[in-house]
C-alpha cells in the first residue's frame, strides 16, 4: 500500500513511518521540520512542505498514488493551547482541514488519524472509555475534537474511511535504540527525568504532591511507543468505507509521578533530585484509558507497555543520543 505519513519526522510518525515500511508499504514523510528532524526520516523519501499547502498536499498524494494518510502532525502542549490559540486553531483545525479537502480531491479515501485523551476533559470516569462525554477544556482538546468531527462528516458525505485514535501518553523509544523522543521544549515526565541523570538538567519536578493517590501524585496511563504503531498498522485492515472509529489507545493501568520517577532511578542506577511544585491548573489526579474497544476491534494488545521496558528503552536511547537528533 502507498502510505503518506504527516509528521513523519516527528516522536510517533517515525515510529509509524519506519515500522509500516519494514512491512513492506511504500511509505512517503510529510513534514515541515518545524518540530520533526530529518534526521529520523528516510530522507529519500522526506517530502518537506506544510501541511497547510493544499497544492503540495496535492501533489505529494498524487505523484506518489497514495491510497492511505497517517495525520500526525499538528501542535499537542495543553499549556501552550491556553496561551497561544490561535496556533492551535491554524496547525491542528486548519492543516487537518486542507488535508481532507486534498484527499476528497485527490479521492484518497483512508485517513487513520492521532488524537488525545484531551477531547474527554475533566472526565471523572475511571477507566475512560469511547463512551464518555466529550468536553475537552482546553484549546488543544478542542481542536482535536473539531477534526474529528470533520472527519466524521466527510467520512458520511464523501466516503472517507476514518480511524480515530485517542492516545493517553506515549512514551518510550524504539527497543533497537534507533529511534526516539526529541522535543524543544520537552514537557513529558520520563525524558525530563532522565535528561537529569544526564547532566542536562537539575532537577524534575513533581506538580503537587497532594492528590487523592497513593502517594500523592497524579496517575497517568503510559502506552509504548511501539504498542501505539501496532495499532495504527493493523487499523489499516479496519478502516471502512464511509465509517469512523473511534478508539482509545492506552494501557487500562496507570502509574503515579513519583513511580515513575523511581523507574527512572532504578533504571539509571542512583537517585536523581527531585523538586515539589505546586499543582498545575486543570491537571485531573488520574487519566487512565478503557483500551478493550481497540483490543476488540483491532485484535491488537500493548505488549511492550510496563514501566520497566518503557524506562529501559527511553534510558537506551538518551544516552546514546544525548544531544537527540542533532
Amino acid at each position: 500500500m502507498n502510505i503518506l505519513v504527516t509528521g513523519g519526522a516527528g516522536y510517533i510518525g517515525s515510529h509509524a513511518a519506519r515500522f509500516l515500511a519494514a512491512s513492506g508499504h511504500e511509505v512517503w514523510a510529510y513534514d515541515d521540520l518545524s518540530q520533526g528532524h530529518a534526521a529520523a526520516c528516510d530522507v529519500r523519501r522526506l517530502i518537506v512542505a506544510d501541511v497547510r499547502d493544499q497544492d503540495a498536499l496535492r501533489q505529494a498524494l498524487r505523484s506518489h498514488g497514495i491510497e492511505t494518510v497517517f495525520h500526525f502532525a499538528g501542535s499537542a502542549l495543553v499549556g501552550d493551547s491556553v496561551g497561544n490559540p490561535s496556533k492551535y486553531y491554524d496547525n491542528n483545525v486548519r492543516a487537518s482541514l486542507s488535508l481532507l479537502e486534498a484527499m476528497r480531491l485527490e479521492r484518497v479515501n483512508t485517513l487513520i488519524f492521532s488524537s488525545t485523551c484531551a477531547v474527554y476533559g475533566d472526565c471523572s470516569a475511571d477507566p475512560i472509555s469511547e463512551r464518555e462525554p466529550l468536553t475537552p477544556i482546553n484549546p488543544y482538546g478542542v481542536t482535536k475534537r473539531v477534526v474529528e468531527r470533520a472527519i466524521e462528516d466527510y467520512s458520511k458525505a464523501y466516503g472517507i474511511a476514518g480511524v480515530v485514535f485517542r492516545y493517553f501518553n506515549a512514551a518510550g523509544a524504539a527497543l533497537d535504540g534507533s529511534h526516539g523522543e526529541d522535543h524543544s521544549p520537552e514537557t513529558h515526565l520520563i525524558p525530563l527525568t532522565l535528561q537529569c541523570a544526564l547532566g542536562r538538567r537539575t532537577s524534575v519536578c513533581i506538580y503537587g504532591n497532594d492528590y487523592p493517590t497513593s502517594d500523592g501524585t497524579c496517575v497517568r496511563d503510559y502506552i509504548h511507543v511501539e504498542d501505539l504503531v501496532d495499532a495504527h498498522a493493523a487499523a489499516l485492515h479496519h478502516a471502512i468505507e464511509g465509517q469512523c472509529l473511534h478508539l482509545n489507545l492506552g494501557t487500562g493501568s496507570g502509574y503515579t509521578v513519583r513511580q515513575v520517577i523511581d523507574a527512572c532511578q532504578e533504571v539509571v542506577g542512583r537517585s536523581l533530585p527531585v523538586e515539589i511544585g505546586p499543582r498545575r491548573h486543570g491537571d485531573p489526579h488520574r487519566l487512565v484509558a478503557d483500551p478493550a474497544l481497540a483490543i476488540q476491534k483491532l485484535d491488537w494488545r500493548p505488549h511492550r507497555s510496563d514501566l520497566k521496558t518503557i524506562v529501559e528503552s527511553a534510558w537506551n536511547w538518551h544516552r546514546r543520543h544525548p544531544d537527540g537528533y542533532k
